[in-house]
């Protein structure tokens, strides 16, 4: 069965995921994770995706990002594949693939889910262990939300601004946020969604987005234009 072709649509955000081959890491020393994060700066400024959440960690990298062009996301992670892979495999004296096939994605709703998956990104090393809060991580934009630390990678999405009339009450407003959790059911829904490749959000915003593409957006097709046809 031929596979989709990745959903990305100029300026709706999207949530993308890229593992290591087998779970094997991606990221050796502090150095590693530098480089790839110069990488993704470099590149989501020369194709025009603007960052706005994002975790490294030892086997695999989440990005919540909007891009301005239909093939921004895809030419950045094209960019950033390639050279991390060069990097690291002459750093490690190894040869081959570095990652588990293409990358993951997909749109997701920003006024239902948005800030949701900031939340999610910044917990991940929470959930694996890693630390016991999301701001004793080095390696996520948490720090920048925080206002622990500023980060020129990270561009704020608009709702984040929505949070408070003042930075400290953003950053606070954020925090508790965080420390309040995500739902084990948002944390299935944007994880399955972004692997799958199906648009995340509710009925009225699928069927506006399959307004939108030729691609299908939902596995039951809501929305799909008349005469569209079925991918196979």
């Amino acid at each position: 069965m031929a596979r989709l072709p990745r959903l990305s649509l100029p300026g709706y955000p999207q949530h993308i995921i890229q593992r290591g081959n087998n779970r094997q890491a991606i990221a050796a020393s502090a150095a590693d994770y530098q480089t790839l994060l110069a990488l993704i700066d470099d590149n989501a400024r020369k194709f025009a995706v603007a960052i706005h959440a994002y975790v490294l960690m030892d086997n695999h990298f989440h990005l919540l990002a909007t891009p301005e062009t239909a093939d921004g996301v895809p030419q950045l992670m094209q960019a950033i594949g390639r050279r991390y892979v060069r990097y690291f495999n002459d750093r490690q004296a190894r040869s081959g693939t570095l990652w588990e096939g293409r990358y993951r994605s997909t749109v997701i709703q920003p006024e239902a889910y948005l800030l949701a998956c900031m939340a999610y990104i910044d917990l991940n090393p929470v959930r694996h262990g890693l630390v016991a809060q999301a701001r004793d991580y080095p390696w996520s934009s948490h720090g920048h939300y925080a206002g622990l630390r500023l980060d020129r990678l990270v561009t704020p999405h608009p709702l984040f601004w929505t949070l408070g009339n003042t930075p400290f009450a953003r950053e606070a407003a954020y925090a508790d946020m965080v420390h309040g959790g995500v739902t084990v059911d948002r944390q299935l829904a944007l994880t399955q969604s972004t692997l799958s490749g199906w648009a995340l959000g509710d009925t009225g915003f699928v069927a506006d987005l399959q307004t939108r593409t030729q691609r299908r957006v939902s596995k039951t097709s809501a929305g799909r234009p008349q005469g569209t046809p079925r991918a196979r």
